[in-house]
């Protein structure tokens, strides 16, 4: 791998600041706010932030670079499909629970739905994420479409995910925000208290795991490479199913239309190649 010490550094810096931002979250339900319940109280609304932060944000953030992951390459391109599959279907059931606490603490306390900017866009990333899921799942990790639609499917599998990813970050941000505004009274958000800045705080730590996220999954010499083809499939020829288009959720893998038409030229030069030696042999 290219730049390995940056990846690392990187990596590590990603990995450390969600799992802090995770603590941070606990850290405000626990000690500034009520705590966690399921009983229409606030502490039922609480499990929202502290399932979004761990599911939607860090978990989802690892699934995005889990491909990135220079020592997992010599596993099995299903394995790791699986796992970051898995991964991607965690992150949906805990923002599904976080939806399910809040309209039931707003339905119990007789408090109107979806009526702010952030309850919009939260649902909408639901929806999308959820969409992005289902495709995944039919597309990419079953065997039954065709190479030429999952190539042609990739790229916007890819960007759809970060920019699902981009916008959970976002309205996050903006729940958070407006969660300190609503319930901060005295002493008000507009003073600063502790609960505040630690929160806003946390805000930070949201955006820089995004950032650090967003950048390792960018970066084109951090791909995972190609799989060899094995030596039956290069003797006829071909390549073997599945190694072509092969997509992950927002993973920018290796299986990109580059690599298609890579392989593609590649299988065509080895059947020129077969055919001229099959024609030296019958003269």
């Amino acid at each position: 791998m290219e730049d390995y010490g940056r990846f690392l550094v990187l990596l590590v810096s990603a990995l450390l600041v969600g799992f802090v931002s995770v603590i941070f979250s606990l850290v405000w339900v626990f000690h500034y706010r009520e705590g966690l319940s399921w009983d229409g109280g606030a502490g039922e609304f609480n499990w929202h932030p502290v399932l979004i932060v761990t599911g939607f944000v860090f978990i989802q953030g690892i699934a995005i670079i889990v491909y990135r992951l220079p020592w997992t390459w010599k596993c099995s391109k299903l394995l790791m499909k699986f796992i970051h599959a898995g991964l991607n279907t965690i992150a949906m059931i805990l923002a599904i629970v976080s939806m399910v606490a809040v309209f039931e603490y707003h339905n119990a306390r007789n408090i109107p739905n979806m009526y702010s900017l952030h309850s919009w866009i939260g649902l909408t990333a639901v929806i999308f994420y959820s969409l992005q899921l289902l495709l995944g799942f039919a597309v990419f990790l079953l065997p039954f479409a065709p190479v030429p639609l999952r190539a042609a499917l990739m790229p916007i599998h890819t960007y759809s995910g970060l920019l699902i990813f981009a916008t959970v970050i976002a309205s996050a941000l903006m729940g958070i925000t407006e969660k300190l505004i609503f319930s901060l009274k005295n002493p008000a958000y507009s003073t600063s208290p502790p609960e505040a800045i630690f929160v806003n705080c946390l805000g930070l730590l949201i955006v820089i795991f995004g950032a650090l996220v967003l950048w390792m999954a960018s970066r084109p010499h951090w791909k995972r490479p190609p799989e060899e083809l094995p030596e039956v499939s290069r003797r006829n020829g071909g390549t073997p199913e599945g190694t072509e288009a092969e997509s992950t959720m927002t993973d920018c893998s290796n299986a990109d239309r580059s690599d298609v038409g890579f392989n593609s030229e590649a299988a065509r030069k080895r059947n020129l190649k077969l055919d001229e030696a099959g024609q030296r042999s019958t003269m």
